[in-house]
């Protein structure tokens, strides 16, 4: 199975809300699934079965997905996000705060360096898109601010 085809699976699946994708192509079958920490990773499977209805393996539904309305604040690196500045303290913000230009939004962790990320932007957090502990992408949208 190509690589490229790997990937834009693992993709799918960072973008929704499935927890496993299974996809069989002749005698190769690749599951992809998440763990607890919702990352994903590969796991190639040789199956000795041949699957005949290979454009019916992988059904995703596609959820309509609200626009929010506001400024996007998103990954400056590849990391690790994090809404706390450690794990006994608060988070830096929630949902609802009002947030000033300059204000420590969050931190990504990259190569064991925890890198603040301040806004640029002053208002109301409207939506915190990312999970605790979940890895980012660079130019991902993490955060919203109306």
């Amino acid at each position: 199975m190509d690589i490229r085809k790997i990937k834009k699976l693992i993709e799918m699946l960072q973008d929704s809300d499935l927890k496993e994708i299974q996809v069989s192509q002749g005698d190769e079958s690749v599951r992809i699934s998440r763990d607890n920490k919702s990352q994903t990773y590969a796991e190639p499977i040789i199956q000795k079965q041949v699957i005949h209805e290979a454009s019916n393996i992988v059904s995703q539904e596609e959820v309509p997905q609200e626009e929010v309305i506001g400024n996007k604040v998103t990954s400056p690196i590849v990391g690790t996000f994090y809404r706390k500045p450690s794990p006994d303290k608060d988070p830096f913000i929630k949902v609802g705060d009002v947030v000033q230009e300059g204000d420590v939004l969050c931190i990504i962790e990259a190569m064991k360096m925890m890198n603040e990320i301040k806004s640029d932007f002053s208002g109301k957090v409207v939506s915190i898109d990312v999970e605790d502990g979940q890895p980012v992408e660079y130019g991902q949208h993490i955060i919203t601010i109306n």
